[in-house]
């Protein structure tokens, strides 16, 4: 027993230099150790705490709009008009064309807006405009009473003549008689 005491003093020593050496090794870690033993002086700067953020309340709704859509115009041949004349048939009206969308607000704001549906609610009705297509009639000014046509010869309707052209009489004669109608000269032409 007499021996075990001095080894036991003997271990303790070594055990209490290692932990020296040790110390003397890592600054860092015995100033921490101090650090952790010693109550800190420095005053850190006081902390605010930041309010929180708010957050934006998000909501969806649906939202529709109402779009025109043009009517188209067609022309269409008229034989009872006179050729270059116009008029309209049919007025044109407008169609309708209902648009629903999904809109995303973020703060009363929207921030996204994306197309559902599409219904077209009305369709449009094309407007008609009638284009004439009947040739005038250009008569003679030679002749009056009945339209004696320009022609390259014009004879009396149900007469022995071979035309082209013919005319119903009696029909005056005003200026010169160029398709010889007037066969016995008293004015009137085609009168029998």
């Amino acid at each position: 027993m007499g021996r075990l005491i001095p080894a036991i003093a003997a271990i303790s020593a070594l055990l209490t230099l290692g932990a020296c050496a040790e110390q003397a090794k890592s600054p860092a870690a015995a100033s921490n150790t101090t650090a952790s033993a010693t109550p800190s002086t420095a005053s850190a700067p006081p902390t605010t705490s930041a309010a929180p953020t708010p957050t934006p309340s998000v909501e969806q709704r649906t939202v529709t709009k109402n779009h025109r859509i043009p009517y188209k115009t067609r022309r269409v041949s008229d034989p009872t008009l006179a050729k270059g004349k116009t008029r309209v048939k049919r007025r044109g009206v407008s169609g309708i064309k209902t648009l629903t969308y999904k809109v995303t607000y973020a703060g009363g704001e929207a921030t996204d807006r994306k197309l559902v549906r599409e219904v077209v609610t009305r369709k449009p009705v094309a407007r008609i405009i009638a284009v004439g297509t009947k040739q005038a009639r250009r008569c003679d000014e030679n002749y009056s009473g009945a339209c004696v046509p320009i022609a390259s010869d014009v004879d009396c309707a149900g007469g022995s003549g071979n035309g082209p052209a013919y005319v119903q009489g009696p029909v005056r004669v005003v200026g010169s008689d160029i398709y010889d109608l007037d066969r016995d000269g008293d004015g009137t032409a085609c009168d029998s």
